[in-house]
């Protein structure tokens, strides 16, 4: 898939979210990357075959406090991961959608435990 139309199925991502959560997005940047870096599958700590489609580095919503003149959030959405686990143009869709929610939800100060949980009753509607 070319880096545009991937890129489209982000943005359509992004437009998914409801309009209540993406008014509140504050200083954060959303990109598209081929493939983590070793500094950030170090970071992460990510070992042996575990697939990440997605990140969020910066300071979550929840945790700012004297917060100014600092670099924007980054949320990075991972391009060969998500195509290599998908086994449609339809399946990349669902799983850019996805990932594009469950990093704003880190943004929003959601922990791991708590995002998964929400994105199963999302998924239960």
């Amino acid at each position: 898939m070319t880096q545009e139309k991937f890129e489209k199925l982000v943005n359509e991502g992004i437009k998914a979210i409801p309009k209540r959560f993406l008014e509140k997005l504050d200083n954060v940047d959303i990109c598209i990357e081929e493939e983590p870096t070793p500094y950030q599958l170090r970071k992460l700590r990510v070992r042996g075959s575990l697939i990440i489609f997605g990140l969020y580095e910066g300071v979550p919503q929840t945790k700012r406090g004297n917060y100014g003149q600092v670099l924007p959030d980054k949320i990075t959405i991972f391009q060969k991961p998500i195509e290599e686990f998908a086994h449609s143009e339809e399946e990349i869709k669902e799983i850019v959608k996805n990932t594009v929610w469950h990093e704003i939800a880190h943004h929003f100060g959601m922990d791991e435990k708590r995002v998964r949980a929400a994105e199963k009753a999302r998924r239960l509607k």
